[in-house]
């Protein structure tokens, strides 16, 4: 397919990558200047949709999202897709998508799970909202640059699902830190409670796949000095999203509040910016009840 692809940072350089290594005709466009091995480099985001059967979109925000659906959705040829694989508001992707219908295009909002390694290696997970017709077109390019896309249903749904997965996370992670920092006080041996708690109802991915204390488990960013997998600056990004969103739908939400106000609070008053989002385990660890 010829693709456009504008946002090519440390999650869209290497899915461009990959697409181009997989014989697609790529070209890109970012506003830092950058190199990537296959791809055709444009002077402007409506250089690099001229012409492209899908136009990809991976950026920070949805105020950048919506300056970019400008420039790009009157540069695109009928019937093309659309896709946009950032993590975004709802109400953004939908007013995007909708601008994108109005333009007789096909619209999906994409966003991803994986992180930069999953996008190195071609293992992301897409969460999609859309047409069903946009997302048999944009099909095999989710199997080039993921191993699971799952089609959520009408846009702003792929956001939705997003948001949604990252407040459990962001909650859970909390709840798992907490947790072996009651342990520790207890006495209660870290290994003992991870044998116990990772086959029991205390099961979680964040205590199983990506437990927060050094040593136990499978390797994770805790063996590290909590360099960030995901880092903390993105959870909080993801929660203040569910936040907004829950406040939209009028949806009640106390423990994604509450993840989401400590998150704020490690990260712009604390050491947590920059650190994996697991770093909370350190955290608490210092704390006392007070």
């Amino acid at each position: 397919m010829k693709i456009g692809f504008i946002g090519l940072g440390n999650m869209g350089a290497p899915m461009a990558a990959n697409l181009a290594k997989a014989g697609h005709d790529v070209t890109g466009f970012d506003m830092a200047q950058v190199h990537i091995d296959g791809v055709r480099m444009a002077e402007s985001a409506g250089a690099a949709a001229t012409g492209a059967e899908v136009v990809i979109t991976m950026l920070p925000n949805g105020a950048i999202l919506r300056a970019v659906a400008d420039q790009v959705i009157p540069a695109m040829d009928k019937g093309a897709v659309l896709l946009d694989c950032s993590t975004v508001d709802v109400e953004s992707a939908r007013d995007v998508a909708a601008q994108a219908v109005a333009a007789g295009l096909h619209a999906l909002d994409a966003p991803v799970s994986g992180g930069v390694g999953g996008a190195a290696a071609g293992t992301l997970t897409f969460m999609v909202g859309g047409t069903e017709a946009g997302f048999a077109i944009a099909k095999p390019l989710f199997d080039v640059m993921g191993q699971k896309a799952v089609h959520c249903g009408p846009s702003g749904n792929g956001q939705a699902a997003k948001i949604c997965n990252n407040m459990i996370l962001g909650v859970t992670m909390i709840a798992t830190c907490e947790a072996f920092a009651l342990a520790d006080k207890l006495g209660l041996d870290r290994q003992a409670m991870f044998d116990v708690v990772s086959t029991s109802s205390g099961y979680s991915w964040s205590m199983n796949a990506y437990c927060p204390a050094p040593g136990i488990g499978p390797k994770s960013p805790a063996d590290n000095d909590y360099k960030p997998g995901f880092a903390t600056d993105l959870m909080l990004k993801d929660l203040r999203l569910s936040q907004q969103a829950a406040e939209a739908a009028d949806a009640d939400t106390p423990m994604g509040r509450a993840a989401c106000d400590l998150y704020a609070q490690f990260v712009e008053h604390e050491n947590g910016k920059g650190r994996d989002f697991s770093a909370m385990l350190p955290r608490f660890e210092k704390r006392g009840r007070g």
